[in-house]
């Protein structure tokens, strides 16, 4: 996600790179201003068509936690094509086509390489009036911080890279985690974007790579507030805590809790809090700055949706960046 520029470095550049996705804003003219966002990754599922699904929905991501409509996309890959014959990149190309047609916004083209390993992503350009953008320099003491998705996914998809292909289907283990995870990848930020909208949210990010605590952390050292985290409300996917016991631990959790350092004050005893609050997410949810009183009419919106509107803490003035689990 992304804050406002102290210094723009062109008088249209509206809003700037915080968190490392590569994403900006152009003003286009008083009423109107272009979002453009990229992102691509390695396969995650077996099915090409998934994965493609997949990485278009986390291509997207971006777009709608500024509150813009997604317009047009060029798909991204690279493909090893001495490997993998180029019937499975149609069938990804196929499923991140079929996302694009459902959050309506268009594949005008892209371009292909030759690579090690497969990758695919989208770059996205969408819309937003400028006086509607979100961005995560914006919250204020005493806002509740809700999460529209359930967490996991990097510790679900590692389990899947580190098991046998037999425990993913029929009675495997991992079935009923992975089918949850792929629903919860697969599902667009539209409809989650648009309550945030309506009810004057104006502070908002995406959870992706760098987990939930390494999103707010950036969100509340922009906004200059701390965050307090109620770990036993955070919502997770099917046997995350299972998995996490059977030390299925992705490699970007430790990396995401590293970089928060000393901003990360832990005084909770749940299980794994650590672990589920730095985990790498792929298409998560929306975490929105609430005002309180704004609260009830927000949850009842996203239920209604199809999206979950779970409380999983509040911003407070304190320590700018700080992160305290509890």
């Amino acid at each position: 996600m992304l804050r406002r520029l102290p210094t723009p470095t062109h008088p249209d550049l509206l809003v700037g790179v915080a968190t490392g996705d590569d994403a900006a804003v152009w003003r286009v003219d008083e009423h109107r201003a272009l979002v453009s966002t990229v992102d691509f990754f390695t396969p995650i599922v077996d099915d090409p068509f998934t994965w493609g699904a997949i990485a278009a929905a986390n291509s997207v991501s971006d777009v709608y936690a500024m509150g813009a409509r997604p317009l047009f996309a060029l798909n991204i890959a690279a493909w090893p094509r001495d490997v993998l014959p180029f019937d499975l990149l149609a069938d990804a190309l196929a499923g991140a086509a079929s996302v694009a047609a459902e959050g309506g916004w268009v594949i005008a083209g892209g371009h292909s390489v030759d690579g090690p390993e497969p990758m695919l992503g989208q770059a996205i350009t969408g819309e937003v009036a400028t006086d509607a953008i979100l961005t995560n320099d914006s919250g204020r003491a005493g806002d509740l911080l809700v999460l529209t998705k359930a967490l996991g996914t990097g510790v679900i998809t590692t389990a899947v890279k580190r098991s046998a292909a037999s425990e993913t289907v029929g009675d495997g283990y991992l079935v009923s985690a992975l089918g949850a995870a792929v629903a919860s990848m697969r599902r667009l930020n539209a409809s989650a974007s648009l309550v945030a909208a309506r009810n004057g949210v104006r502070c908002m990010t995406d959870v992706t790579g760098f987990g939930l605590a390494g999103h707010l952390h950036k969100l509340v050292l922009a906004s200059g507030l701390e965050a307090v985290v109620e770990t036993t409300a955070l919502p997770l996917l099917p046997d995350v805590d299972l998995l996490l016991e059977s030390g299925f631990v992705p490699g970007g959790t430790s990396r995401n809790l590293e970089f928060l350092g000393t901003h990360l004050i832990v005084t909770s005893t749940r299980r794994n809090a650590e672990a589920i609050l730095g985990d790498p997410q792929t298409s998560g949810g929306l975490l929105m700055c609430v005002p309180a009183q704004r609260l009830a009419d927000i949850q009842a919106e996203l239920i209604a949706g199809g999206d979950l509107g779970v409380v999983v803490g509040e911003l407070r003035t304190g320590v700018a960046g700080r992160v305290s689990l509890r």
